[in-house]
């Protein structure tokens, strides 16, 4: 494989680390030691790849996912709320990483029952296992990445377009997704923030022309937009946005 092909299977092999655990044994990570210097240096060179691998999955769970969306939109809609720190952080990143559960487990399975699985059984090599194991997953993250963002990195790299999306590099795939992702997350945040801002508007207006200059309008529009929020059931509305926009 290419320089950039191998790092990317590097990668892929710390999500898949931190995506199957309970598929691995503690056997399957015994690295034995040979006593030429030779043999030392291989072994060495072996546990520095997984370590990379393993210190490298978490950014790659959290870039080659559906989790950027969820949680710029759950903080973005947190923002529109105006009640700061409720819920708090590690509430919303706990359901955005459930709510990436259910998106990618599709995906997930499928990777694992075409690359890991057959790999584990020593059925395939690693480089036929990462080629089949990566296709779900390149073609969820093509799904969503605009052409203009993944044309952008290939200008960036003066690398050759590709002739067929199985060609795509993921070493270039990755930062466009990123990208596409985190403007759709803008755009669904916008929408959310406009009849929020609306309200904010009419309760200001509506203190101003009654002469409470002194009263935050902040102080009585949030326990409004709290109130609206939970009677139209924003919580199922913006989960079930948010699932359907991946579809």
């Amino acid at each position: 494989m290419k320089r950039s092909e191998t790092i990317s299977a590097l990668v892929a092999a710390g999500l898949v680390l931190l995506v199957c655990p309970c598929v691995f044994g503690a056997e399957s990570f015994n690295i034995r030691i040979g006593t030429d210097s030779q043999n030392e240096v291989g072994a060495a060179l072996k546990i520095v790849a997984v370590m990379t691998a393993l210190s490298l999955a978490p950014a790659v769970l959290l870039t080659t996912t559906s989790f950027v969306r969820v949680l710029v939109v759950l903080s973005l809609l947190r923002s529109a709320l105006g009640t700061q720190s409720s819920p708090p952080q590690m509430v919303l990143i706990g359901l955005a990483l459930f709510i990436t559960t259910a998106v990618m487990w599709p995906v997930g399975t499928e990777l694992y029952e075409r690359g890991l699985e057959p790999y584990m059984e020593g059925q395939l090599s690693f480089e036929e296992a990462y080629s089949r194991g990566i296709t779900p997953l390149r073609s969820f993250m093509l799904r969503q990445t605009r052409e203009e963002d993944l044309m952008l990195f290939y200008e960036v790299s003066q690398s050759p377009y590709p002739e067929t999306p199985e060609k795509v590099g993921m070493h270039l795939l990755v930062p466009s997704f990123v990208i596409s992702e985190l403007r759709t997350a803008f755009e669904m945040g916008f929408l959310l923030f406009v009849p929020f801002l609306l309200l904010d508007m009419v309760v200001a207006a509506i203190t101003m022309s009654l002469g409470m200059v002194m009263l935050p309008p902040a102080l009585i529009s949030m326990p409004i937009k709290l109130m609206l929020f939970v009677l139209v059931d924003g919580w199922n509305l913006i989960t079930g946005s948010l699932v359907r926009s991946f579809a």
